[in-house]
C-alpha cells in the first residue's frame, strides 16, 4: 500500500510524493529526486525533522537529542525514520530551494469564462495533466503575451477535473482585460504552482471560515474538500462583501449547506445602502458558539484592512484561537494569493 505525501517548503512551495508504507517518508523523497533534509539516516542527527500537519504514521526510533519526546508530542517527526499509514501533509523546514526542487509548471486551456456580477469573473481551465494541491493553495497564472503573472486561489477542489477561479473584474487590469476580453474556450495558458501555506488542515475541532470578496474561493476549494470527507465537527463560513453586486457563488455555498451536514454559513454586506439584510462586516456575525471557547481552528483569507480588523477584533477580545490562518490579497499584485 502506498500514501500520498505533500512537502510543503517554508517558502510555500508543495511537491507530492508517493510513499510505500514500508518505505521512510526521506527515502521517497529522494527516490522522487527532491533532496529534503538529511544527514544520518540513523534516527540520531535531527537535520530530517519536519512537522506533520496532518494525516498518522509510524514514528520510527530515534535518540532524544535528535527528537524529543515533548516535539514528538507536538507533532515534529524525523523523515528518516517515519513511515506513513496514511496520506500525509508535513511541513518541510528548508525552502525547496535548497531542496533541489521548486514550482512546476504546466500548460492548461480555458474552458469557460463567467461573469458572476458586475465586479467578479470565474473562470475554469481545463488541466494537460492532474495538478496535486491542498485545498487553500494558489498559483501563478501567466498572462498570454505579457511575460507577467498573477496568483489566483483555487476555488475548486483538489481532484477536480479543470481547476476554477474567482478574479475581482478590474477595469484595466492585466489579468480582468484578458478575461473578460481575450479569453475564450481553447485559449492556451500557462501557470506554475501550488503554492503557499494557506490550506486546509486536518479537522480535529470546529472550524471556522472567514471570506472577504473573492478571498471566497480558497474557502470554496476547502468546502470542496470536505466533501471527501466529511467533519464530524461544526464549520461555519461567515462570507463579507463591500456591496450587493460583489455577493457572488450564494448557490454554491447552499449546496454545500445542503451536503455538508456540520456545515453553517452565513452573509454580509459593508454598505450602509445595500439591499442585502445583514450589514456590517464579518466580525459582527462572528457568535461565541463559532469561537467554542477558544478551541477553533480559524481560515480567513481576504484583504489586508479585513484581515488586520479581524485579528484585532480577536486580540481586542482575548480571543486566542487553537490555530489561526490568515492569507492576505491585494488584486493588482503579481506574488501572493490574488484572489
Amino acid at each position: 500500500m502506498s500514501f500520498k505525501v505533500a512537502l510543503n517548503f517554508e517558502d510555500g512551495v508543495t511537491r507530492f510524493i508517493t510513499c510505500p508504507a514500508t518505505d521512510t517518508v526521506a527515502d521517497a523523497s529522494y527516490r522522487a529526486g527532491i533532496n529534503i533534509p538529511l544527514d544520518c539516516r540513523d534516527g540520531a542527527c535531527g537535520t530530517c525533522k519536519s512537522f506533520c500537519e496532518s494525516g498518522t504514521y509510524e514514528g520510527g526510533s530515534y535518540i532524544e537529542d535528535a527528537l524529543s519526546d515533548e516535539e514528538a508530542a507536538q507533532g515534529f517527526v524525523l523523515t528518516c525514520q517515519m513511515k506513513p499509514r496514511s496520506d500525509l501533509v508535513l511541513r518541510v523546514l528548508a525552502p525547496a530551494s535548497a531542496c533541489k526542487t521548486g514550482v512546476s509548471k504546466q500548460e492548461a486551456e480555458i474552458e469557460s469564462v463567467t461573469k458572476l456580477s458586475p465586479t467578479t469573473v470565474s473562470f475554469s481551465l481545463r488541466l494537460a495533466a492532474p495538478v496535486n494541491f491542498l485545498s487553500g493553495q494558489y498559483v501563478n497564472i501567466e498572462v498570454p503575451g505579457s511575460g507577467q503573472t498573477r496568483a489566483y486561489s483555487f476555488s475548486s477542489a483538489p481532484g477536480a477535473p479543470r481547476a476554477e477561479f474567482l478574479i475581482r473584474n478590474i477595469p484595466g487590469g492585466l489579468m480582468s482585460s484578458f478575461i473578460t476580453q481575450q479569453a475564450a474556450p481553447g485559449t492556451k495558458v500557462s501557470f506554475t504552482g501550488p503554492v503557499g501555506s494557506f490550506f486546509l488542515r486536518e479537522v480535529k475541532r470546529p472550524v471556522l471560515l472567514l471570506a472577504g470578496g473573492t478571498g471566497l474561493a480558497p474557502l470554496l476549494s476547502m468546502l470542496g474538500a470536505m466533501l471527501a470527507e466529511p467533519p464530524a465537527h461544526p464549520v461555519h463560513l461567515v462570507y463579507g462583501v463591500t456591496n450587493d453586486e460583489d455577493l457572488v457563488e450564494v448557490e454554491r455555498i447552499e449546496a454545500f449547506a445542503a451536503q455538508l451536514p456540520n456545515f453553517t454559513w452565513s452573509a454580509c454586506v459593508a454598505s450602509e445602502s445595500a439591499a442585502y439584510p445583514h450589514k456590517g462586516y464579518v466580525t459582527r456575525y462572528i457568535q461565541p458558539a463559532h469561537l467554542n471557547g477558544g478551541d477553533v481552528d480559524v481560515y480567513l483569507c481576504g484583504p489586508p484592512p479585513m484581515v488586520e480588523a479581524v485579528r484585532r477584533y480577536f486580540t481586542e477580545g482575548g480571543i486566542t484561537p487553537a490555530s489561526f490562518h490568515y492569507e492576505k490579497f491585494a488584486p493588482s499584485i503579481a506574488h501572493g494569493a490574488a484572489a
